[in-house]
Protein backbone atom coordinates (compact mmCIF):
# COMPACT_ATOMS: atom_id res chain seq x y z
CA UNK A 1 0.00 0.00 0.00
CA UNK A 2 2.82 2.42 0.86
CA UNK A 3 4.47 1.80 -2.51
CA UNK A 4 1.15 2.53 -4.24
CA UNK A 5 0.81 5.81 -2.31
CA UNK A 6 4.38 6.81 -3.11
CA UNK A 7 3.77 5.97 -6.75
CA UNK A 8 0.59 8.05 -6.87
CA UNK A 9 2.35 11.07 -5.37
CA UNK A 10 5.22 10.61 -7.81
CA UNK A 11 2.87 10.52 -10.79
CA UNK A 12 0.99 13.62 -9.65
CA UNK A 13 4.14 15.70 -9.19
CA UNK A 14 5.55 14.36 -12.46
CA UNK A 15 2.69 15.85 -14.46
CA UNK A 16 2.72 19.09 -12.47
CA UNK A 17 6.44 19.38 -13.19
CA UNK A 18 5.77 18.80 -16.90
CA UNK A 19 3.58 21.91 -16.97
CA UNK A 20 6.00 23.99 -14.90
CA UNK A 21 9.04 23.09 -17.03
CA UNK A 22 7.11 23.64 -20.25
CA UNK A 23 6.03 27.13 -19.18
CA UNK A 24 9.42 28.18 -17.77
CA UNK A 25 11.35 27.08 -20.85
CA UNK A 26 8.76 28.14 -23.43
CA UNK A 27 10.46 31.46 -24.39
CA UNK A 28 13.70 29.57 -25.05
CA UNK A 29 11.88 26.86 -27.01
CA UNK A 30 10.26 29.47 -29.24
CA UNK A 31 13.64 30.98 -30.06
CA UNK A 32 15.48 27.77 -30.91
CA UNK A 33 15.24 24.01 -31.13
CA UNK A 34 18.16 23.86 -28.69
CA UNK A 35 15.96 25.58 -26.11
CA UNK A 36 13.22 23.01 -26.65
CA UNK A 37 15.69 20.14 -26.24
CA UNK A 38 17.07 21.78 -23.08
CA UNK A 39 13.55 21.85 -21.63
CA UNK A 40 12.88 18.21 -22.47
CA UNK A 41 16.19 17.07 -21.01
CA UNK A 42 15.58 19.11 -17.86
CA UNK A 43 12.21 17.44 -17.44
CA UNK A 44 13.71 13.97 -17.89
CA UNK A 45 16.33 14.69 -15.24
CA UNK A 46 13.65 15.87 -12.85
CA UNK A 47 11.61 12.72 -13.34
CA UNK A 48 14.64 10.48 -12.81
CA UNK A 49 15.67 12.36 -9.65
CA UNK A 50 12.21 12.29 -8.05
CA UNK A 51 11.65 8.71 -9.19
CA UNK A 52 14.78 7.60 -7.37
CA UNK A 53 13.88 8.94 -3.92
CA UNK A 54 10.10 8.74 -4.15
CA UNK A 55 9.65 5.18 -5.44
CA UNK A 56 13.17 3.72 -5.32
CA UNK A 57 13.52 3.29 -9.09
CA UNK A 58 16.47 4.37 -11.21
CA UNK A 59 17.51 3.96 -14.83
CA UNK A 60 20.76 2.45 -16.08
CA UNK A 61 21.90 3.20 -19.63
CA UNK A 62 24.09 0.57 -21.31
CA UNK A 63 25.85 0.64 -24.62
CA UNK A 64 26.76 3.77 -26.56
CA UNK A 65 23.96 6.27 -27.24
CA UNK A 66 24.35 7.77 -30.72
CA UNK A 67 25.03 11.45 -31.27
CA UNK A 68 24.88 11.53 -35.08
CA UNK A 69 21.95 11.31 -37.49
CA UNK A 70 20.56 7.79 -37.02
CA UNK A 71 17.35 5.85 -36.73
CA UNK A 72 16.69 4.42 -33.26
CA UNK A 73 14.13 1.57 -33.30
CA UNK A 74 13.31 0.72 -29.70
CA UNK A 75 11.39 -1.70 -27.55
CA UNK A 76 8.47 0.24 -26.06
CA UNK A 77 7.03 -0.90 -22.74
CA UNK A 78 5.99 2.27 -20.90
CA UNK A 79 6.39 6.05 -20.66
CA UNK A 80 9.68 5.51 -18.85
CA UNK A 81 11.51 4.19 -21.91
CA UNK A 82 10.41 7.27 -23.87
CA UNK A 83 12.09 9.52 -21.30
CA UNK A 84 15.16 7.31 -20.81
CA UNK A 85 15.95 6.83 -24.51
CA UNK A 86 15.35 10.48 -25.37
CA UNK A 87 17.44 11.74 -22.46
CA UNK A 88 20.42 9.55 -23.39
CA UNK A 89 20.83 11.34 -26.75
CA UNK A 90 21.39 15.00 -27.63
CA UNK A 91 18.70 15.52 -30.31
CA UNK A 92 16.10 12.81 -30.06
CA UNK A 93 12.83 13.14 -31.95
CA UNK A 94 9.81 10.94 -32.55
CA UNK A 95 7.18 10.08 -35.11
CA UNK A 96 4.08 11.27 -33.24
CA UNK A 97 0.32 11.28 -33.72
CA UNK A 98 -0.80 14.44 -35.50
CA UNK A 99 -3.42 15.08 -32.79
CA UNK A 100 -0.62 15.82 -30.34
CA UNK A 101 0.35 18.87 -32.41
CA UNK A 102 -2.68 20.63 -30.99
CA UNK A 103 -2.05 19.70 -27.35
CA UNK A 104 -1.15 22.85 -25.37
CA UNK A 105 2.63 23.25 -25.00
CA UNK A 106 3.39 19.55 -25.61
CA UNK A 107 2.54 19.82 -29.30
CA UNK A 108 4.67 22.93 -29.73
CA UNK A 109 7.62 21.28 -28.01
CA UNK A 110 7.26 18.20 -30.18
CA UNK A 111 7.43 20.27 -33.34
CA UNK A 112 10.35 22.33 -32.06
CA UNK A 113 12.52 19.27 -31.39
CA UNK A 114 11.74 17.92 -34.85
CA UNK A 115 9.05 15.30 -34.21
CA UNK A 116 7.25 14.11 -37.34
CA UNK A 117 3.43 14.32 -37.03
CA UNK A 118 1.45 11.59 -38.77
CA UNK A 119 -2.24 11.02 -39.39
CA UNK A 120 -3.60 7.65 -38.37
CA UNK A 121 -3.43 5.42 -41.45
CA UNK A 122 -1.29 7.93 -43.38
CA UNK A 123 2.13 7.11 -41.98
CA UNK A 124 3.53 6.53 -45.46
CA UNK A 125 2.65 10.04 -46.64
CA UNK A 126 4.24 11.56 -43.53
CA UNK A 127 7.44 9.59 -44.02
CA UNK A 128 7.58 10.64 -47.68
CA UNK A 129 7.25 14.29 -46.62
CA UNK A 130 9.94 13.82 -43.97
CA UNK A 131 12.33 12.35 -46.56
CA UNK A 132 11.69 15.29 -48.87
CA UNK A 133 12.43 17.69 -46.02
CA UNK A 134 15.64 15.84 -45.15
CA UNK A 135 16.84 16.12 -48.74
CA UNK A 136 15.94 19.83 -48.90
CA UNK A 137 17.50 20.63 -45.52
CA UNK A 138 14.23 21.62 -43.83
CA UNK A 139 14.13 18.63 -41.50
CA UNK A 140 16.32 18.87 -38.41
CA UNK A 141 19.03 16.28 -38.01
CA UNK A 142 19.13 14.08 -34.97
CA UNK A 143 18.17 10.69 -33.66
CA UNK A 144 14.78 9.51 -34.95
CA UNK A 145 13.19 7.27 -32.29
CA UNK A 146 10.59 4.84 -33.60
CA UNK A 147 8.74 1.88 -32.15
CA UNK A 148 8.75 -1.05 -34.59
CA UNK A 149 5.88 -2.79 -32.78
CA UNK A 150 3.76 0.34 -33.06
CA UNK A 151 2.65 0.59 -29.44
CA UNK A 152 3.58 -0.26 -25.85
CA UNK A 153 4.04 -3.97 -25.37
CA UNK A 154 4.10 -5.44 -21.86
CA UNK A 155 7.07 -7.64 -20.90
CA UNK A 156 6.52 -11.25 -21.90
CA UNK A 157 3.96 -10.41 -24.60
CA UNK A 158 4.70 -11.11 -28.27
CA UNK A 159 3.69 -8.57 -30.90
CA UNK A 160 4.80 -8.48 -34.54
CA UNK A 161 7.21 -5.88 -35.88
CA UNK A 162 5.70 -3.57 -38.49
CA UNK A 163 7.17 -3.55 -42.00
CA UNK A 164 7.12 0.26 -42.12
CA UNK A 165 10.29 0.32 -40.04
CA UNK A 166 12.10 -1.55 -42.80
CA UNK A 167 10.82 0.87 -45.42
CA UNK A 168 12.04 3.80 -43.35
CA UNK A 169 15.47 2.19 -42.91
CA UNK A 170 15.74 1.63 -46.66
CA UNK A 171 14.60 5.11 -47.64
CA UNK A 172 16.55 7.12 -45.06
CA UNK A 173 19.80 5.31 -45.77
CA UNK A 174 20.98 6.01 -42.22
CA UNK A 175 22.61 3.72 -39.66
CA UNK A 176 20.24 2.12 -37.19
CA UNK A 177 20.88 1.79 -33.44
CA UNK A 178 18.38 -0.63 -31.84
CA UNK A 179 17.42 -0.30 -28.18
CA UNK A 180 16.38 -3.07 -25.79
CA UNK A 181 14.78 -2.54 -22.39
CA UNK A 182 13.11 -4.11 -19.36
CA UNK A 183 11.49 -0.94 -17.97
CA UNK A 184 7.99 -2.44 -18.17
CA UNK A 185 8.81 -4.71 -15.22
CA UNK A 186 9.13 -1.65 -12.98
CA UNK A 187 6.86 0.88 -14.71
CA UNK A 188 3.96 -1.02 -16.30
CA UNK A 189 1.95 0.25 -19.26
CA UNK A 190 -1.13 0.42 -17.02
CA UNK A 191 -1.67 0.92 -13.32
CA UNK A 192 -0.28 3.22 -10.63
CA UNK A 193 2.42 1.25 -8.83
CA UNK A 194 6.04 1.91 -9.79
CA UNK A 195 8.31 -0.81 -8.45
CA UNK A 196 11.75 -0.16 -6.90
CA UNK A 197 14.83 -1.45 -8.69
CA UNK A 198 17.08 -0.69 -11.66
CA UNK A 199 15.41 -0.41 -15.06
CA UNK A 200 17.77 -0.78 -18.01
CA UNK A 201 17.82 0.60 -21.53
CA UNK A 202 20.55 -0.86 -23.71
CA UNK A 203 21.81 0.64 -26.96
CA UNK A 204 22.78 -2.28 -29.18
CA UNK A 205 25.40 -2.53 -31.97
CA UNK A 206 24.66 -0.52 -35.08
CA UNK A 207 23.02 -1.91 -38.16
CA UNK A 208 24.58 -0.12 -41.09
CA UNK A 209 22.53 0.83 -44.19
CA UNK A 210 22.54 -1.45 -47.20
CA UNK A 211 20.60 -4.52 -46.07
CA UNK A 212 17.39 -5.54 -47.80
CA UNK A 213 14.19 -4.71 -45.91
CA UNK A 214 13.62 -8.36 -45.15
CA UNK A 215 17.16 -8.95 -43.86
CA UNK A 216 17.04 -5.75 -41.83
CA UNK A 217 13.72 -6.58 -40.17
CA UNK A 218 14.87 -10.11 -39.31
CA UNK A 219 18.06 -8.82 -37.71
CA UNK A 220 16.32 -5.93 -35.94
CA UNK A 221 13.71 -8.16 -34.31
CA UNK A 222 16.30 -10.77 -33.34
CA UNK A 223 18.63 -8.16 -31.83
CA UNK A 224 15.97 -6.30 -29.84
CA UNK A 225 14.04 -9.33 -28.64
CA UNK A 226 17.13 -11.32 -27.65
CA UNK A 227 18.62 -8.42 -25.70
CA UNK A 228 15.30 -7.45 -24.09
CA UNK A 229 14.67 -11.04 -22.99
CA UNK A 230 18.15 -11.15 -21.47
CA UNK A 231 17.36 -7.99 -19.51
CA UNK A 232 14.11 -9.55 -18.29
CA UNK A 233 16.02 -12.63 -17.18
CA UNK A 234 18.42 -10.42 -15.20
CA UNK A 235 15.61 -9.23 -12.95
CA UNK A 236 13.98 -12.66 -12.64
CA UNK A 237 10.97 -11.92 -14.82
CA UNK A 238 9.17 -15.05 -15.97
CA UNK A 239 8.88 -14.58 -19.71
CA UNK A 240 5.58 -15.61 -21.18
CA UNK A 241 3.76 -14.12 -18.19
CA UNK A 242 2.07 -10.84 -19.14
Amino acid sequence: MMQWIRSLLFIIQMYVAMLVVAVVYFPFAVVSAAGAHAACHAYCRWVFWTMRWMVGLRVEVRGTPPTDDVMVPAKHQSFLDILAIYNAMPRGKFIMKRQLMYAPLIGQYGLRIGCVPVNRGKRGAAIKKMLEDVRSGKQQGGQLIIYPQGTRVAPGVDRPYKAGTGALYEQLGQPCVPVATNVGVFWPKRGITRMPGVAVIEFLPRIEPGLSKEAFMARLEADIETASNALLDEVGFQRGTP
